[in-house]
């Protein structure tokens, strides 16, 4: 894994928790600024990046890049995009 992509992964992770606080959480967390960093590491991957993760990262499927990454993707469930999970 490159180190953007751990950037994304801890990027990932960090968007997750701040959703899953989101009930309880005051203040409430700037989940914009989190998409923000999310999609500015996008753009710094290099080319060669697999076309499945750049799929994920550009329709917005954060669980599904973040199972990806972690080496899991056969855990995602099938999507509406043809020939992609």
């Amino acid at each position: 894994m490159t180190e953007v992509e751990q950037q994304i992964l801890r990027s990932l992770l960090d968007l997750e928790k701040a959703v899953a606080s989101m009930p309880t959480a005051q203040p409430k967390p700037d989940l914009l600024a989190l998409f923000a960093r999310v999609d500015e590491l996008t753009s710094q991957l290099p080319r060669g990046t697999d076309p499945s993760l750049l799929h994920y990262l550009h329709k917005k499927s954060y669980e599904k890049a973040r199972l990806f990454l972690q080496g899991r993707e056969s855990d995602n469930a099938p999507g509406n995009c043809h020939g992609h999970v």
